[in-house]
């Protein structure tokens, strides 16, 4: 099998892995919307990238993480509505990212590789840096995974038993900024966000508690990618769409499965 296949398993299932628990709590907490918006800033940490000439990971790691904390910040001003805010945000960010880019003559950018992925392109550089991003996120999502629940189902009664619900909830966005940030060579900017949510969504209908639901998740999304994977290699197809749409095709048949006990 050429490498490049061998890279792209690798890495869209380490993203999968991750993203299958971290996408229960963005269901449960209904943070669809907070996600499309961090996909969209690290489109602008493409291009911070290109004029600064700056390694490409490091920027878009670190345009999420600066708009995940300006996220939190004026979440807690409460001037305007949060989904406000946050439309005004991701189309914004992602404006100024695409206007920059296609400016730039410094390098040529192919934006269709950033806005839908580019899973077989997939370098041992960037694999080393997917792998190792959500290896680090998966043990610290493992370590605070009973503290993120608490705080999700009852936010005061965890702050009654003594938890720090502010810090952990940052926490919990910025995991999901780094994911963000390391799966748009996945499925890029316009798909991120779906990877995060399907397949917790099919996982919630066949689960009844939340680890149950986090591991349904997280195979799920690794079929999705085994699955896509295999159209692209097959018909060649574009990769990231081809995760997401065969990702919809499990939820599908999950959610028209007869529930158990009925006919």
């Amino acid at each position: 099998m050429a490498d490049f296949v061998v890279y792209a398993l690798i890495a869209g299932i380490s993203i999968a892995l991750v993203a299958g628990p971290l996408g229960c709590f963005v269901v449960w907490r209904r943070m669809s919307y907070f996600g499309d918006t961090l996909a969209h800033s690290s489109l602008l940490g493409v291009a911070l990238a290109i004029l600064l000439n700056t390694q490409l990971q490091i920027a878009i790691i670190g345009s999420c993480l600066s708009f995940a904390a300006l996220l939190l910040l004026l979440e807690r001003k409460q001037a305007l509505a949060t989904d406000t805010l946050l439309g005004i945000i991701a189309h914004s960010t992602l404006a100024f990212g695409i206007l920059v880019l296609s400016v730039s003559d410094r390098v040529q950018v192919n934006l269709n590789a950033f806005l839908f992925g580019d899973l077989l392109t997939i370098t041992l550089t960037d694999l080393i840096w997917i792998v190792s991003c959500c290896l680090g996120s998966g043990v610290v999502l493992i370590f605070f995974w009973k503290k993120f629940l608490a705080i999700t189902v009852h936010r005061e009664l965890a702050m009654i038993e003594g938890l720090a619900a502010d810090r952990l909830y940052a926490l919990l966005v910025f995991l999901i900024a780094i994911l963000i940030a390391v799966a748009m060579k996945i499925v890029g900017v316009l798909l991120i966000t779906s990877l995060l949510i399907i397949p917790a969504a099919a996982a919630r209908r066949l689960s009844s508690t939340p680890e149950q639901m986090a591991i349904g998740a997280a195979v799920a999304g690794s079929l999705a990618v085994i699955g896509g994977l295999a159209l692209s290699y097959v018909w060649d197809t574009p990769a990231g769409p081809s995760i997401v749409a065969t990702a919809f095709v499990l939820f599908i048949v999950v959610y028209l499965k007869p529930e158990a006990g009925k006919r």
